[in-house]
């Protein structure tokens, strides 16, 4: 890591945290809130993932390493986005934690991204991880009919 430049996001999700924590997990369901992203990985610490998709006519195919996978507490994962416009490069990597706690029916998340690059992109990361929460919130709370949770 090059920098400490970083973000941190959270939102209490009235929601249990293995439902939570199967959203954050689960391809099919990432691509309902994520910006339609599709997500390829086995979550297997030290295996690859990878997030493919189309963002404002152009595809993308970032990439990056699973780092932490602790069920219904922890994941982590570290991945360099084509989009970037920065060297595919291990120091260009960010690190992205998914932190999930609660009790009931209540579970907080929180997304924090870490080794950003400068200000702008640090701007532009908070608002996109905002609405990444708004609309898992949303889904998680106004129920998902083709889906198992």
């Amino acid at each position: 890591m090059k920098n400490d430049i970083s973000v941190k996001v959270s939102t209490i999700i009235n929601a249990s945290v293995s439902t939570v924590w199967e959203a954050i997990t689960k391809p099919e369901i990432i691509k309902q809130y994520f910006f339609g992203t599709d997500t390829i990985t086995d979550w297997k610490v030290g295996g690859p993932i990878k997030f493919k998709g189309e963002w404002e006519g152009k595809t993308y195919e970032d990439k990056g390493t699973v780092l932490r996978f602790e069920p219904n507490k922890m994941l982590q994962y570290d991945y360099w986005s084509s989009m970037s416009g920065i060297e595919d490069k291990p120091e260009n990597y960010v690190r992205i934690s998914y932190i999930v706690s609660g009790e009931k029916n209540k579970t907080t998340l929180t997304i924090s991204q870490e080794n950003i690059p400068d200000e702008k992109t640090k701007e532009h990361s908070e608002q996109n991880w905002k609405k990444v929460l708004n609309s898992l919130k949303t889904l998680l709370e106004q129920g998902v009919k083709d889906l198992s949770i």
